[in-house]
């Protein structure tokens, strides 16, 4: 059977179609992936926690006394989440050097010079987010 050129252009028109399609479907998703994770950021969470007790606030009808108080139990609370969070973190820390460790030791040494700098980069990420927490 012999395609014509007709066919054949009809073929390509869809494939490139597709491709593109396909592209702008990642380049949603992406986006759309990236706007979720900021939301989600440290400074997004101190805005998230306010606008959390504003909507307690208002549809409790709390007043200003209860408000005042409710305000110092959930900061209250959350330095006891920090204080936790302090206290685990050298746990975490444990498994996660070991693991490296043990990564490393498979590693050419011109691979661990790249896996070095990429822990660096990861704990240094880590600190950075750590710091941005909400106080």
């Amino acid at each position: 059977m012999v395609m014509t050129s007709r066919t054949r252009l009809k073929i390509w028109l869809v494939l490139a179609l597709v491709f593109i399609l396909g592209s702008a479907t990642g380049a949603a998703l992406d986006v759309l992936y990236h706007a979720r994770a900021g939301a989600r950021s440290a400074d997004a969470r101190g805005h998230d926690v306010q606008a959390h007790f504003d909507v307690m606030r208002r549809d409790l009808n709390l007043t200003d006394e209860q408000a005042t108080a409710i305000r110092a139990i959930l900061d209250e609370t959350r330095e006891e989440y920090r204080a936790l969070r302090t206290e685990l973190r050298p746990r975490f820390e444990e498994p996660r050097l070991k693991a490296r460790a043990r990564i490393r030791a498979l590693l050419t040494p011109v691979q661990q010079q790249k896996f070095d700098a990429m822990s660096a980069q990861q704990d240094s990420k880590r600190e950075e987010e750590e710091q941005r927490r909400p106080h």
